[in-house]
């Protein structure tokens, strides 16, 4: 083994794309004393890093930041060449969205492969490129190798190395999990990109897997599924229990007990429809594979319809109790984020909004993301009416409302609705800390208890 590829030798390396799982994984690595350059398309991103702030809300990633700049470990950049030229890795953190008819959009990875490629023409070291985007099996061998190989006239696997190592981060808690993975895959076309690639998470605990590349590829996949499939389950026991007069939460703990025959309670608690960047758009790309497959999935092609199901049950709480002036509280798909991709919340305001009636939301990230422009451009151009109706000042929510929508339980958020008298309503989507005490307060309704 070379000494560049030694396991535990801090290592130069390039991260594009700067969004959740970019700037995660970009502080992370410099933190454990790598040397990093952050690379995006966006000026404003670029901007934010450059002043030592983060350009995502996230826990604990506004101080990490802050650290590795100051300490000259995290730079940004533009130059996609220089930043190729400068590091022993590029690992690819761009986003693959949702493409019409629920397939994978690759256009951003192509895109940036092939800058890479044109990098790599002018290199004469060992490279790797490690993809950490998510990306239906198939697609790094089909698509992007022979992109990187064109541009650069030069072969995978002899002149540079090529992987795929899938991320296993949850928003709110990404820097937790990259420290602490519940497991490490490394799917590459050499042994030695594979061992140069692991080295990067040495000391790191959990599993390592070095597995051929279509199955790293099919590995977040699977995982992303099941836990779609775990929310929906829960939410349907937690619908059915609702009829019946049960606790959800009584029933479950029961269910949850057994950990030798059923599974872990991850993903499992009833609650409001799942959303975000991950597990709608990765449902869609794996039934939208075996379709093209002729291959049918009867419950994975209805994981989706079930949480449509949810989302249009917590609508009809609405719409029973006849009250036209709604206050929100969280917007983002997820506590604790900015996020707001295929927020379910968004999509319940909408509905709300396109039925009449009269909101006022607050979210406190959002709002603040809004300001320093994270999310501004997402709010301006996709969602200006709800942007309009978007404040920063609770009690202004709480004054308007006659029905109330729990869609975060942030402490400042609890404080409020505990401050909301039994004359008006609160419809709780999350659980609010002290629910089964709730329950019995009139004007509380738990979606699933």
């Amino acid at each position: 083994m070379n000494e560049q590829d030694r396991p535990g030798r801090a290592l130069a390396v390039s991260v594009f794309g700067l969004g959740y799982v970019g700037c995660v994984s970009a502080a992370c690595l410099a933190a454990q004393g790598n040397t990093v350059i952050g690379v995006d398309v966006n000026p404003q991103k670029i901007e934010f890093i450059q002043e030592g702030r983060a350009p995502v809300v996230e826990e604990r990633i506004g101080e990490l930041i802050a650290d590795v700049v100051t300490a000259g470990r995290l730079s940004v950049t533009g130059d996609v060449a220089n930043a190729v030229l400068a590091t022993d890795i590029s690992i690819v953190c761009v986003g693959t969205p949702s493409a019409p008819g629920g397939g994978l959009s690759t256009r951003y990875l192509e895109r940036v492969s092939e800058e890479i490629g044109a990098a790599l023409a002018d290199k004469n070291a060992w490279h790797v490129v490690a993809y950490r985007s998510t990306m239906v099996p198939g697609t790094c061998a089909g698509s992007l190798i022979p992109i990187l190989e064109r541009a650069s006239g030069k072969t995978a696997g002899v002149d540079f190395g090529v992987c795929v190592n899938p991320e296993f981060l949850r928003e709110g808690s990404s820097v937790r999990d990259f420290e602490n993975p519940p497991k490490t895959v490394v799917g590459a076309t050499d042994d030695r990109t594979g061992a140069q690639m692991a080295s990067l998470y040495e000391g790191l605990p959990g599993p390592r897997f070095q597995v051929p590349i279509a199955v790293a590829e099919m590995t977040k996949y699977v995982d992303n599924s099941f836990h779609a499939l775990k929310v929906t389950f829960g939410n349907e026991i937690g619908a059915l229990c609702a009829k019946l007069g049960l606790d959800s939460h009584a029933v479950m703990d029961i269910f949850l007990a057994d950990t030798k025959l059923n599974i872990s309670p991850a993903y499992l608690r009833p609650g409001f429809a799942f959303g975000g960047s991950c597990l709608p758009k990765d449902v869609r790309a794996l039934i939208h594979t075996a379709r093209q497959r002729d291959l049918e999935l009867p419950v994975l092609q209805n994981v989706l319809a079930s949480n449509e199901s949810q989302l249009r049950r917590a609508v009809d709480l609405v719409i029973e109790h006849g009250r036209r002036r709604v206050g929100i509280f969280g917007l983002s798909f997820k506590s604790g984020t900015d996020d707001l991709r295929e927020s379910p919340m968004v999509e319940f305001a909408e509905r709300l909004i396109g039925k009449g009636y009269d909101l006022r939301v607050y979210d406190a990230n959002v709002a603040l993301s809004r300001l320093v422009g994270a999310n501004r451009a997402f709010i301006e151009e996709r969602l200006p009416h709800i942007g309009e109706l978007l404040t920063d000042d609770i009690a202004e929510v709480v004054a308007h409302g006659e029905i109330f929508i729990a869609g975060t339980a942030e402490p400042d958020v609890v404080a409020a609705i505990d401050g909301i008298g039994p004359e008006r309503t609160v419809i709780d989507l999350v659980r609010l800390p002290g629910a089964a005490q709730r329950r019995l307060r009139p004007g509380y309704l738990g979606i699933g208890w």
